[in-house]
């Protein structure tokens, strides 16, 4: 058995540690969504606590997959969601076309290299990835075998840097 806890703040996380067994947090971590990097992730590391990410593909916008003119209907939760603004998507679409050099060399998936850019940064153990089907969980499941080289994550940084700034939260 072990003891986690999910979405907590730099201080929540220390009276846990202080108050005992903690062995892992779940929180929300992607390209996107980065703070967990200067606020919990070292306090993982020093107190050797796993760190699972959740959203690492930020609910599907990371996967390449959704095209800039694709509509949203009905009762999608990204119809309203202003991560998934036309202009943000085409911001996603650059990245996917800058990301194509890596996922060539891996023969991967835009998906598949998100996923295995989150589980190569420092304090990640587990990225927690949807599926809508079995194709989708499979692909997923393959990025955990890509081994990305230190020029394949400074492409990749860069590349973030370069396009998903101002992505409309």
């Amino acid at each position: 058995r072990a003891i986690g806890a999910s979405n907590l703040d730099a201080a929540e996380l220390q009276q846990y540690v202080a108050a005992g067994q903690l062995d892992a947090i779940q929180e929300r971590y992607s390209m996107l969504d980065r703070e967990i990097e200067q606020t919990l992730l070292p306090i993982a590391r020093q107190h050797q606590v796993a760190a699972l990410s959740y959203s690492s593909l930020a609910l599907g916008l990371l996967s390449g997959a959704i095209d800039p003119a694709r509509e949203f209907g009905g009762d999608d939760q990204r119809k309203d969601n202003p991560r998934f603004s036309q202009a943000n998507r085409r911001k996603v679409a650059a990245l996917k076309h800058a990301l194509a050099p890596v996922a060539e060399v891996h023969q991967a998936s835009m998906a598949q290299i998100v996923i295995a850019w989150t589980l190569a940064q420092p304090g990640i153990t587990f990225a927690l990835c949807g599926a809508r089907n079995a194709t989708q969980a499979l692909d997923n499941a393959r990025a955990g075998e890509i081994l990305l080289s230190a020029a394949d994550l400074t492409a990749i940084n860069a590349a973030v840097a370069g396009h998903l700034v101002a992505i409309d939260a």
